[in-house]
């Protein structure tokens, strides 16, 4: 059974195209002294890391909810110490977040995936995976589906993550604070790989992340008010079928396959981390 849904995945990734964004028009270089750059009329966006600093985006428009998705090739090789993230956030000290970071590693080590959420602040929701491809050979696509009801992480269109909303059961959800786009390539060599026991390497610097395809179809938030597309979130129309969509049971297979077969840390297991009792999220899964 796990061979042929693996088979299906691969396919599945193979056939998925997102819509192409334009990087002059949608994001900003934030930081790296000319180690980011915008090539291709718009169309690739490349992040550097050296030994004298990283880089990193944010994009032009904050969203309240939305689907956003984002092909990334990582940094290939000897990528031990590095980190790509690619993540939600609100500004402010008691900021929402929703987080996909790549943690490198040796070369012939896999990745690990690193995922997280925040609300108010606060996160300690971590979940990791390896992947069933090599994400530095070619661009796959990593998206985040975020409505009032849940958080999905998907990979090539697999959800790999889901994160309700359980406030009914007193477990706060990022709901109010419109949130940016931002991506960062940097070195944490201090805790990244094996806890920080392997350090960056930089004869193989300088490392690069590249981005392409970028594609948000979601609710800006601007001047204090959110637009979806031709629409409210109050009440969305039929095109935002993203607002109101949840995992069918094809998807939930395929959630469950990623989670038996390739997640490495559930902080939902964790009983050493909780000795009092895991997170009540944990406790209704």
């Amino acid at each position: 059974m796990a061979s042929v849904l693996h088979l299906s995945l691969l396919l599945l990734g193979s056939l998925m195209v997102a819509s192409a964004g334009n990087f002059h028009q949608d994001f900003d270089i934030t930081w790296g002294d000319g180690r980011a750059n915008i090539l291709n009329n718009g169309q690739l966006l490349t992040l550097s890391l050296d030994k004298a600093s990283g880089s990193g985006f944010q994009s032009k428009n904050e969203y309240l909810f939305g689907k956003i998705d984002m092909q990334l090739k990582l940094v290939p090789g000897n990528s031990a110490g590095t980190v790509t993230a690619y993540y939600l956030k609100s500004p402010g000290s008691t900021w929402d977040e929703i987080d996909f970071e790549f943690l490198g590693n040796l070369s012939g080590d896999p990745y690990t995936l690193h995922t997280n959420v925040f609300t108010n602040g606060k996160g300690d929701k971590e979940q990791q995976f390896h992947l069933w491809f090599d994400p530095t050979a070619d661009f796959h696509t990593y998206s985040i589906l975020w409505n009032p009801q849940r958080i999905v992480f998907s990979v090539d269109g697999t959800p790999i993550r889901e994160f309700k909303n359980s406030e009914s059961i007193g477990v706060a959800f990022p709901k109010n604070q419109p949130m940016r786009i931002y991506s960062s390539l940097w070195n944490a060599d201090d805790w990244a790989t094996r806890g920080g026991l392997v350090k960056t390497d930089w004869t193989h610097a300088p490392f690069t992340a590249s981005y392409r395809n970028f594609n948000a179809d979601a609710c800006v938030w601007s001047n204090g008010k959110s637009s979806c597309a031709s629409s409210s979130p109050s009440s969305p129309s039929s095109s935002s079928a993203w607002f109101s969509q949840e995992l069918d049971s094809t998807s939930q297979e395929r959630l469950k396959w990623v989670q038996k077969n390739y997640m490495i840390y559930n902080y939902c297991a964790d009983a050493k981390r909780f000795p009092q009792g895991l997170p009540a999220e944990c406790r209704t899964s």
